[in-house]
């Protein structure tokens, strides 16, 4: 396993071949919570991910036991002025788009708390995987202001625009059965096992096609929103990148001669 650090709250770490990447959000003492530095990190951290044509899947991970991330660091923003809260505001949503806009697949590995800015990060991701542990919400309302790292856009996305509402503006935190239930996340395993299972869904993700893969977020990411007819545009844009890719040759040969494929990745 190689290892990098980004500032002083995010870890890369590249599994195996290299093609699961993990980017762990390590600021504990904190339990995750947003601050400047880890944003810059975090957008850091994803512009590398994004960069590296080895990385198939993205996994986003936590080294505190209790939490994901709790959300902004409201004891630094309670500390700044009107004009650095303006000068901050890119910067914290460079962590969130950073996340939004990676090329690849990724997985949210989520236990404990993952509240505001904290369930942004995972809703950023395209598939959430919960422990028991798990609560989330978005209670920005709460504290006087809304979500902002993608928060109001996300959730409807996922959960229809009454449900959303619903949940921002009552600001509750949802326990990880309703979660599952509501859609809030995709798969809920047993206690402290939301790591592990994340990465085996990562592996079997990563053996997959790199190019087909990139192609295939590039198409359901765009296509939303899109009446049916643009979107199977999109698809179809989508699909002639990859039809005559080395990797579509790969895998038919692969297939027909009943072995693993060797994917070229372009």
């Amino acid at each position: 396993m190689r290892e990098e650090r980004f500032g002083e709250s995010v870890l890369v770490r590249r599994h195996g071949d290299g093609h699961v990447a993990e980017l762990v959000l390590d600021r504990p003492k904190a339990m995750n919570a947003v601050s400047t530095e880890l944003a810059r990190s975090i957008a850091a951290a994803c512009a590398a991910l994004g960069g590296d044509r080895e990385v198939r899947v993205v996994v986003v991970t936590s080294t505190h036991e209790r939490a994901f991330c709790v959300g902004a660091d409201l004891k630094e923003r309670n500390s700044l002025t009107d004009a650095e809260l303006v000068r901050q505001r890119p910067v914290a949503r460079g962590a969130y788009t950073g996340v939004l806009e990676l090329p690849v697949p990724t997985v949210a590995a989520v236990h404990g708390f993952a509240l505001g800015g904290g369930f942004e990060l995972a809703l950023a991701c395209d598939v959430i995987v919960a422990d028991r542990t798990a609560v989330v919400g978005l209670p920005e309302v709460s504290v006087g202001v809304i979500p902002g790292g993608g928060g109001t856009q996300l959730l409807p996305r996922r959960v229809g625009a009454a449900r959303a509402a619903e949940l921002i503006f009552s600001a509750r935190r949802v326990e990880a059965a309703e979660a599952r239930e509501l859609g809030l996340v995709d798969v809920l395993v047993e206690a402290g096992r939301d790591r592990e299972e994340a990465l085996a869904l990562a592996a079997r993700i990563g053996a997959n096609s790199p190019v087909g893969l990139r192609a295939a977020k590039r198409a359901l990411r765009l296509g939303q929103g899109l009446d049916l007819r643009a979107g199977l545009e999109v698809e179809d844009a989508a699909w002639r990148a990859v039809a005559f890719s080395g990797d579509r040759a790969e895998g038919v040969a692969a297939f027909n001669e009943k072995r693993t494929p060797r994917w070229p990745g372009e």
